[in-house]
C-alpha cells in the first residue's frame, strides 16, 4: 500500500468515526414545542389510569410523532411529573397543591 493510499484510508476512517459521533449526538429528530409538551401533560393528567405509552400516545388530541412523544415522556419523568412503571404504565404524580400543604405542615423541608 502506498503512502497516498494509507492517508486516504486513514482519512476515510476518521470521517467514519466523526459521522458515528455526530449520529450519537443528533439522535433526536424532532424537538417538541411547548404546545406539544402541554398537550401531552394534560392528556396524561386526564387519563392517568394506568395506560401504557402506546395507548396514551393514541389518546392525544393531535398527532405527534412517537419519537417526539418519547422525548416529552423522558422530560416529564426526569422532572418528577410522571412515573413510568416496569410494565410501561404512565401515572401522573405532580400535585403542587399537595406539595404546598406538606411544606406548610413542615413535612417537606426545602
Amino acid at each position: 500500500m502506498s503512502t497516498k493510499e494509507k492517508i486516504e484510508t486513514k482519512t476515510l476512517n476518521m470521517s467514519y468515526y466523526i459521522n458515528i459521533y455526530n449520529m450519537k449526538e443528533m439522535n433526536v429528530l424532532h424537538i417538541p414545542t411547548l404546545e406539544t409538551v402541554i398537550m401531552i401533560e394534560k392528556t396524561i393528567q386526564k387519563n392517568s389510569q394506568g395506560f401504557g405509552k402506546y395507548q396514551m400516545w393514541k389518546k392525544l388530541p393531535k398527532k405527534v410523532m412517537y419519537q417526539t412523544f418519547q422525548v416529552v415522556l423522558n422530560y416529564l419523568e426526569e422532572s418528577g411529573k410522571i412515573i413510568i412503571d416496569k410494565e410501561g404504565c404512565i401515572m401522573w404524580t405532580y400535585n403542587p397543591k399537595r406539595i404546598k400543604k406538606l411544606i406548610s405542615e413542615g413535612l417537606i423541608v426545602r
